[in-house]
């Protein structure tokens, strides 16, 4: 039926196909579930601006040193503001892929972003 089987091999079993792909998908769920529960924290100015994100991106924290407040100068602790939330979402992005590509072979790079972090 198929060139390439042996005479007297089948279709794959399709039940086995498809519990083998929904046990992916629960693999899937339960590192997505946990990473929306872990939080990364990102710094900038050494310090006096730390962001705090969880691992799908969400900024939960913030902590900023009052020496970092001079209301003089407003544009720098915008940019330690900004700096520390995007050193503390790279770090999310890492931890996500270092999570979720095992489970999808890296599948969702190429789809492009669907939420904050890609998914």
């Amino acid at each position: 039926m198929f060139p390439d089987q042996p005479e007297g091999q089948g279709m794959p079993d399709m039940s086995q196909l498809l519990a083998q792909a929904q046990q992916m998908q629960e693999q899937l769920v339960a590192a997505k579930d946990e990473l929306a529960k872990t939080e990364v924290t990102g710094s900038a100015g050494n310090g006096l601006v730390r962001a705090t994100v969880s691992g799908v991106g969400d900024l939960v924290g913030l902590d900023i040193q009052p020496e970092a407040a001079d209301p003089s100068d407003t544009e720098t602790l915008a940019d330690l503001i900004v700096a520390a939330v995007r050193d503390a979402s790279d770090k999310a992005s890492e931890l996500a892929s270092s999570r979720l590509d095992p489970l999808t072979g890296g599948a969702g790079d190429e789809a492009g972003p669907q939420g904050p972090l890609g998914f």
